[in-house]
């Protein structure tokens, strides 16, 4: 399984992202590797806000039980 397919925790996503941020703004990544760290950080940001979703609407439905 690849790493972009590897199912990781949020935070784990949320660490990594950071990491690349981090990379770019000390100029570790090379232009070369510019695009596929860029592709990376988006993928793991929509993995992120998937969760999200996922996580509100699961509290939503226990809100709308509980009344």
């Amino acid at each position: 399984m690849t790493q972009s397919k590897k199912q990781i925790t949020y935070a784990e996503a949320i660490a990594e992202v950071e990491q690349i941020l981090s990379q770019m703004r000390s100029e570790q990544v090379s232009v070369d590797e510019l695009e596929q760290k860029v592709k990376r950080a988006s993928a793991l940001l929509e993995q992120c806000r998937q969760r999200l979703y996922h996580v509100e609407q699961g509290v939503e439905k226990l809100l709308k039980q509980e009344q």
